[in-house]
C-alpha cells in the first residue's frame, strides 16, 4: 500500500494518466467495465453493451470489492465506472495494491458514459 500512495503524486495526477474516457475504453481492443455502484444504483440504471463486443461489464459493489476482485481479470485493462468517481478512485487505489497494473479511472460520471452511448456514437461500433 504504501508504494502504491507513494506513486500518486501530484505529477501522476496532474498527468491524468489514472483516467479514461468512455470513447476510449469503447475504441479499445478488448478491456473491462467495472461498476462499483451499489445493486440499487446498477438496478435503476444499467449499461449492458451489448453492441460492443470488446468490453466485458463486470457489476462488483464498492462494498463487495474486498472478496471479489478475484473475480477481475489480470490480463485486460480495467475501467472503474461510478457517478462522480470517487467510489472508482477507492477501487482503483485498491486495485493497484493487489498487482492489478491495467487499472483507470472512467472519468464523467453518467453524462459522459450516456453521451458515448448515443446513437449518432453507437453506429461505428456495430
Amino acid at each position: 500500500m504504501e508504494q502504491v500512495l507513494k506513486s500518486l503524486s501530484l505529477e501522476f495526477f496532474g498527468s491524468g494518466q489514472h483516467k479514461l474516457s468512455p470513447e476510449k475504453l469503447f475504441e479499445m481492443e478488448s478491456a473491462v467495465l467495472l461498476d462499483v455502484r451499489s445493486k440499487a444504483e446498477a438496478d435503476s440504471i444499467s449499461f449492458n453493451l451489448l453492441e460492443h463486443k470488446n468490453i466485458d461489464s463486470y457489476h462488483i459493489p464498492v462494498d463487495e470489492i474486498p472478496e471479489r476482485f478475484i473475480e477481475l481479470p489480470r490480463d485486460r485493462l480495467i475501467a472503474v465506472f461510478c457517478p462522480a468517481s470517487v467510489r472508482s478512485a477507492i477501487v482503483y487505489a485498491f486495485l493497484l495494491t493487489k498487482g492489478f497494473e491495467r487499472v483507470k479511472v472512467l472519468v464523467g460520471g453518467y453524462p459522459m458514459i450516456t453521451e458515448a452511448l448515443k446513437p449518432d456514437k453507437l453506429l461505428k461500433y456495430i
